[in-house]
């Protein structure tokens, strides 16, 4: 299998189970919902809400910007679609809900996917408990990307 099949194989499980939520919580699946769902699916960037308005309304050409952030809102609370970070300068999405982590560079707000093999599992302390109810972990490693460290270099 071709690496497009399998992306376009996991862009329709997830688009599926975005029907799914929808039917369960008595929403409607409009193809704005579809659209913006699909662009934050689809991207490895960890798009904020202004790209993926720009990316949608070339597909939807009457989408606005306010729904755009009306229903990145609406997803979130779906939970099909996380804030990678709250201290960037605009909040950025992410669709994979595969356990992983980030590396946010602190010069140019890029963030990378960090996917652990089983070894290097992180445990969650285990006196974490009494604050409440553990939902996830989510380690966040800020530095200097290496695109960054070698445009430094170059200087």
């Amino acid at each position: 299998m071709n690496k497009n099949a399998s992306k376009e194989q996991y862009l329709q499980q997830k688009l599926e189970e975005l029907k799914t939520i929808c039917q369960e919580k008595g929403m409607r699946l409009t193809q704005q919902r579809i659209e913006i769902y699909k662009e934050v699916a689809s991207s490895c960037e960890h798009p904020d809400a202004e790209t993926v308005y720009e990316a949608v309304k070339h597909k939807l050409p009457t989408v606005s910007i306010d729904t755009v952030y009306r229903t990145l809102a609406s997803l979130e609370e779906l939970n099909m679609i996380f804030r990678v970070d709250n201290q960037l300068p605009k909040a950025r999405f992410d669709a994979d809900k595969t356990p992983h982590h980030h590396f946010l560079c602190v010069q140019c707000n890029e963030v990378y996917d960090i996917f652990l093999e089983d070894s290097e599992k992180i445990n969650i302390p285990k006196n974490a408990s009494k604050f409440g109810e553990i939902k996830d972990l989510n380690l966040q490693i800020r530095g200097i990307c290496n695109k960054c460290l070698k445009g430094k270099n170059n200087k």
